[in-house]
């Protein structure tokens, strides 16, 4: 029989949990996962195999509307993501209005086929997850299936992995089946810091924090990386490190862990902190921390 190979991009409102999903459905952390609406910033492939079949899954930011130039950046990673995928997943927290996947509809001028993936349901009755389902029936047209899914509980990885397969071209492997992104690794361990500063620093370091990594050097079996984490203000700068340094120490140790797991050697992590004033603010800002602004 002939494999199946094909993109599918996963979408839906910030935290939505889309991070979350995919790191489930590979079986290993390589998606950022934050507390903080819009932490995901660009694409990312993210790759699972399903026996043959290869589904290269695509990470994307939260669709939203804002005037910031970052975020029209993130908006329009998502909207590439919507328009060049093969099937998308639509990720629907049980509790949201509908309103969001009605936004989605107007956004997915392409009409490529998309899955509804009816997400958090372990927090309510199985009343209020067919009333919702009912309320998603208005569209039955315009969607190939709906899937509850409780990933604490009932739901396997093969419910979602083995529909998904249905809808995707009869296709060889894009990408070698032993790989599970096509990430450099030095762009995981960006992400990585950026998500141990915002689960170790307040609520107060707004989401704009982001993370240069200046050198990756590998030695025997240990990883060499230096990085600068940038902040817009000097009272931000301050927080990051905090008194006696505990703060800085706290985010790399945090940060240390997460990229010893991923790759299976020690690593050093050395972090500086840099002020950039209104970097989110301008192109050559943006481009400079890895952001192609093209509009």
């Amino acid at each position: 029989m002939s494999s199946k190979c094909g993109y599918v991009s996963v979408v839906g409102r910030p935290n939505a949990g889309k991070s979350s999903l995919l790191n489930w459905l590979v079986g290993e952390k390589i998606a950022m996962v934050s507390h903080k609406a819009n932490a995901t910033r660009k694409r990312s492939n993210i790759i699972v195999m399903n026996k043959d079949d290869q589904i290269v899954f695509v990470d994307t930011p939260g669709l939203h509307e804002t005037e910031k130039l970052l975020n029209q950046f993130m908006l329009e990673e998502a909207l590439k993501a919507i328009g060049d995928c093969d099937l998308i997943l639509f990720l629907a927290p049980v509790t949201d209005k509908i309103t969001h996947y009605e936004s989605f509809l107007e956004k997915n001028t392409k009409n490529t086929k998309h899955i509804l993936l009816l997400t958090k349901i372990d927090n309510v009755s199985n009343n209020e997850v067919l009333a919702k389902i009912k309320e998603y029936e208005d569209y039955s047209d315009k969607y190939e299936g709906i899937i509850p899914v409780s990933i604490l509980k009932q739901t396997k990885q093969s419910d979602i992995l083995d529909v998904v397969v249905q809808h995707l071209p009869v296709h060889p492997p894009l990408y070698d089946t032993e790989i599970l992104t096509t990430e450099h690794m030095r762009d995981i361990f960006k992400e990585f810091i950026r998500e141990s500063i915002f689960d170790n620093i307040s609520d107060e370091i707004p989401y704009e924090t982001d993370v240069l990594i200046n050198k990756v050097e590998e030695k025997n079996d240990l990883d060499v990386i230096k990085a600068t984490i940038i902040v817009q203000k000097s009272t931000q700068k301050g927080m990051i490190i905090g008194k006696g340094a505990t703060a800085i120490k706290r985010i790399g140790k945090d940060a240390r862990l997460k990229i010893e797991e991923l790759t299976g050697r020690k690593c050093y992590l050395e972090l500086f902190v840099s002020v950039k004033k209104g970097w989110t603010k301008n192109k050559q800002g943006l481009k400079e921390l890895g952001y192609d602004v093209t509009f």
